[in-house]
C-alpha cells in the first residue's frame, strides 16, 4: 500500500519536466534581475553602440574561430570524422543545450550525438567512447584552468592568502583526478577497485538522504577502461591540444570583447580575466539553466567588477560576449541540423564508410 501511495504522489515525468523547465527559467530571470538592478541600461547600450564596425567584425571572426574549435575536439576523439560533419554535429547539439533548460538540453544533445554519428556509420560503442573521453578531457581543462589562472595572477604580484589556498586546492584536486584516471586506464583490476570504492562512497551519501545504494559501478568502470584505453594511448596529445585550444578560444572572445568595449589591461589584467573566466566555466558544470544562462553572467560581471572594471563597461562586454558565444550558436545550430536532416535521408540504404583507425564493434 505504501508503495502505491508513493507512486501516486510522484508526479509523472512530463509534469516533473515542465516544473524543472519553469524553475530553470524563473532562476534565469531572478539572476538577471539581481544583476541588472541599479544599472543604467542606457549607458550599457551606449557602450555597445560605441563599438566600431571593425571591432564588431573582429569579434565575429574570433567567435567564428571559436565555433570551429568545437569540431576539432570531436575530430580528435572520433577518428575519421570530417571537419564539416563535426561542425554539423557540434553546432546542432550546442543549439539544443543553449535553449533547453534544467539539464534536459544536455541529455537531448547527447542523444543527437548518437543519432548523427550513427547516420555516418559510427557504432554506439564508438560514440560512447568519444562522448566519455571528450567529457573527461573537458572536465580536466575546467579543473586546470582556474589553477593556471591563479598561478599567473600570483606570479604577477597579486598574491593573497586566499588565492594561494585556492590555487593549492585546485592543484590537489586536478592531480587527484589525473591520478585516478591514470590508475583506471593502467589495469582492469585498478578500474574495478575504483568502481567498488566510488560505489561505496556514493551509497553512503545516498543513505543520508534515504535513497537506495548504487550497484554495478565496478562493471561500469571496467567497461569505461576497455572502451577508452586504446583511443587515449594513441591520441591523447591531439585530444589535449584541441580541448585546450577550444577553451582558450572562448577566453579570447571574452578578452577581446573587454578590450574593445574599453576595459583596459590597467583596470583588469589578462591573467585576472582568465581567472574569472575559468571560474565562470566551472559554473556551467551543473546544467541548471540552458547554456549556463544567468550563472555565467553573474560570475563574469561580479568577478570582473571586483577586479577593477567599470560596471557599465563590464556589463556591456559580458552581454556582447554571451551574444557571440551563447546566442550565436543557436541559429547556426538550427541551420546545421536542418542540413543534416535533409542529407541523412538522401540515401537511406547506403552504409557510411568505415572510419579510419577503428574496427567495427
Amino acid at each position: 500500500m505504501s508503495e502505491q501511495v508513493a507512486t501516486a504522489r510522484k508526479p509523472p515525468p512530463r509534469t516533473r519536466r515542465i516544473i524543472q523547465v519553469a524553475l530553470s527559467l524563473l532562476l534565469v530571470v531572478a539572476i538577471f534581475y539581481y544583476l541588472l538592478r541599479g544599472i543604467d541600461l542606457a549607458t550599457v547600450w551606449a557602450e555597445i553602440q560605441a563599438l566600431t564596425w571593425l571591432e564588431m567584425a573582429t569579434l565575429v571572426a574570433i567567435a567564428g574561430w571559436n565555433l570551429c574549435t568545437y569540431a576539432w575536439v570531436w575530430m580528435s576523439v572520433t577518428p575519421g570524422l570530417s571537419f564539416w560533419r563535426a561542425m554539423v554535429m557540434t553546432q546542432s547539439t550546442t543549439a539544443v543545450a543553449n535553449t533547453i533548460p534544467a539539464g534536459v538540453g544536455a541529455a537531448v544533445g547527447i542523444g543527437m550525438t548518437y543519432t548523427m554519428l550513427g547516420s555516418w556509420g559510427y557504432s554506439r560503442s564508438r560514440t560512447t567512447t568519444a562522448v566519455l573521453v571528450s567529457g573527461v578531457w573537458n572536465s580536466f581543462i575546467k579543473l586546470g584552468l582556474p589553477v593556471l589562472a591563479l598561478a599567473l595572477v600570483v606570479l604577477q604580484g597579486d598574491a593573497t592568502g586566499g588565492r594561494v589556498v585556492v590555487a593549492l586546492l585546485g592543484v590537489a584536486g586536478l592531480a587527484a583526478a589525473v591520478v585516478v584516471f591514470a590508475l583506471m586506464l593502467r589495469s582492469e583490476e585498478g578500474a574495478r577497485r575504483f568502481g567498488l570504492l566510488a560505489g561505496r562512497v556514493a551509497s553512503r551519501l545516498l543513505r543520508l538522504v534515504r535513497r537506495p545504494p548504487v550497484a554495478g559501478w565496478e562493471l561500469a568502470t571496467v567497461k569505461f577502461r576497455s572502451r577508452t584505453v586504446d583511443l587515449v594511448q594513441r591520441r591523447w596529445i591531439a585530444i589535449t591540444v584541441t580541448s585546450l585550444a577550444s577553451h582558450l578560444s572562448l577566453f579570447l572572445v571574452l578578452l577581446v570583447t573587454l578590450r574593445h568595449v574599453g576595459v583596459s589591461d590597467a583596470e583588469v589584467g589578462w591573467a585576472q580575466v582568465l581567472a574569472v573566466f575559468a571560474f565562470a566555466r566551472l559554473a556551467t558544470a551543473i546544467p541548471l539553466t540552458p547554456g549556463g544562462a544567468g550563472f555565467v553572467e553573474a560570475v563574469l560581471i561580479g568577478g570582473l567588477v571586483a577586479a577593477g572594471g567599470a560596471r557599465p563597461q563590464v556589463v556591456a562586454a559580458v552581454l556582447v560576449y554571451r551574444a557571440l558565444t551563447w546566442l550565436l550558436p543557436i541559429p547556426v545550430g538550427v541551420v546545421t541540423y536542418l542540413w543534416w536532416r535533409r542529407r541523412s535521408f538522401v540515401a537511406p540504404g547506403k552504409a557510411a564508410p568505415t572510419p579510419v583507425g577503428l574496427e567495427a564493434t
